[in-house]
């Protein structure tokens, strides 16, 4: 076989199927934005079998062949460096997913996609007997898949291969019980502080309209380009892309707290930036997309927390605020509306906790997800053991399974590993910021000024234009000079909240 014969055939097959993982992409989209209620039994079974199809040219003989042939040491040197990592990363998977049935992969398409209707009516009942059955089914076939795809050390890291690549429960352990130490101390202090931010201003009346002008606002001073892309909403707030020209953001509006839906589409919008400025070569090849779902979230916690968060940030949206919602906002400070935005108290919703406290909701995630895959607990433990974590980390306890064990849309999708990635994208985030304004002239200044250029040149030149073309330890030494290090995320906590609460 000619080497450049080959290339352009694994091109042409790659690009094949990535326009069918588009099709059910959009499909998936359309259920979860604007299909009937109705709709899903029988849209999942098209997502299903096109979601199929691409699985089965993924593991296809002709895939099988020129992935051996283009692997080859003799050969590789001859390639370009996007087709050498394109071709290791799909080889990857090749491995991974032969070893599953096209049959039984369909099958769990079909089960992930009813499982999704079925979790959103369970967390509406508060109901998680309706949704038992379905998680059972799931868990038991990635227990399996673990097993054929082979792992080192604990049975959990074959899922955590799949969003974070290089990361095993043997580190998560040392780095999320380093954090959940520094959070539980810093919790007490702030209790002990006695102080309680006013966070009010955010809890009037908000008309969704007024809402998503205000969103589109944000995302036009982000830098996100509407051209190619748009906003909607959504039960969960999620980001979508299509290709580079079509990438989609979802937000949720409450009519009753401002910022649900606006902090979501700040969030989202920076996985929307990072998708967006992907370099266009990477275009129908397995690398358009982030480095790991780590550093995707990084991009949409540095956006939502470290600058959407800040007092230079406020300064800037405060004019912003009083244009659209004059009244709600009438007489309300700089400072107040920043140490609101801030404020620190429990939640039994992650999606409503403040940053200091979200990483207990993760790390609990993360300890109940390793002992399900691992079988030390069974789907029917969840209820039980998640309330009797939220008492011990936080302080309180659900009410019912919709507001507990119910609230996140990951486990029916078959998420099992994900969760860890946004913590892990609260690290990254830190050491980037940090090193973002030692080579950002007047960080703080652009800021207040809305002047986001500088930031999103920066975050494009070292970290998004890359796509998944660096792996997640090799793209953050490249930024930082350093391995993974969550100090750096522990020492921001501890500043703003010290100055905030005065401790």
């Amino acid at each position: 076989m000619n080497i450049n014969d080959a290339v352009k055939e694994y091109q042409s097959l790659s690009r094949r199927i990535k326009y069918f993982e588009e099709a059910a992409a959009v499909m998936s989209w359309d259920l979860q934005t604007g299909a009937p209620e109705k709709a899903v039994i029988g849209r999942s079974g098209v997502i299903g079998t096109i979601s199929t199809e691409a699985f089965k040219m993924l593991i296809s003989e002709q895939m099988e062949k020129l992935l051996v042939f283009l692997s080859n040491p003799e050969n590789m040197p001859h390639l370009s460096r996007i087709i050498q990592v394109s071709v290791k990363e799909d080889l990857k998977k090749f491995n991974r997913f032969k070893k599953i049935s096209a049959e039984k992969y369909e099958a769990y398409i079909v089960l992930t996609t009813q499982a999704e209707a079925v979790w959103k009516e369970a967390k509406a009942l508060g109901d998680f007997a309706i949704f038992k059955p379905y998680l059972e089914k799931i868990v038991e076939f990635l227990q399996e898949a673990a097993e054929l795809w082979g792992y080192d050390g604990h049975k959990y890291n074959a899922m955590l291969d799949i969003y974070e690549p290089g990361v095993t429960t043997e580190q998560l352990d040392k780095i999320f019980g380093y954090l959940k130490e520094k959070i539980i101390d810093l919790m007490g202090r702030i209790k002990k502080s006695g102080y309680v931010p006013d966070n009010s201003m955010f809890l009037k009346s908000y008309d969704k309209d007024m809402q998503r002008r205000l969103s589109l606002k944000i995302l036009d001073k982000m830098q996100f380009d509407l051209k190619r892309g748009r906003l909607d909403e959504s039960a969960h707030p999620f980001t979508i892309k299509l290709n580079l020209g079509d990438v989609r953001l979802t937000t949720k509006y409450e009519v009753n707290n401002l910022t649900g839906a606006l902090f979501a589409t700040i969030h989202e919008g920076g996985h929307g930036l990072y998708e967006q400025n992907i370099r266009e070569d990477l275009a129908g090849t397995p690398l358009c997309t982030g480095s790991s779902f780590g550093i995707h979230e990084s991009q949409s916690r540095y956006w939502e927390n470290f600058l959407g968060r800040s007092r230079p940030f406020w300064e800037m949206f405060y004019d912003d605020l009083l244009e659209i919602f004059p009244e709600q906002f009438n007489g309300v400070s700089v400072e107040n509306i920043y140490h609101g935005a801030n404020r620190v108290e429990p939640s039994l919703i992650r999606v409503q906790a403040d940053e200091l406290t979200y990483g207990l909701h993760i790390i609990l995630r993360y300890e109940l997800e390793k002992s399900l895959i691992g079988g030390d607990i069974k789907v029917c433990d969840l209820p039980r053991l998640w309330d009797e974590s939220m008492q011990t980390y936080l302080g309180i306890i659900p009410g019912h399974p919709g507001e507990g064990v119910l609230q996140d849309i990951h486990w029916s999708k078959g998420y099992f590993g994900y969760f860890p990635s946004y913590t892990l994208g609260n690290i990254y985030a830190a050491q980037f910021f940090n090193q973002m304004k030692k080579e950002i002239p007047d960080y703080d200044g652009s800021v207040e000024n809305g002047d986001f250029k500088g930031i999103n040149e920066w975050l494009k030149e070292k970290i998004h234009q890359h796509g998944k073309l660096l792996k997640p330890a090799e793209l953050l030494h490249r930024v930082t000079g350093e391995e993974i290090n969550p100090k750096y995320f522990a020492e921001y906590l501890e500043k703003k909240y010290r100055e905030i609460y005065k401790i």
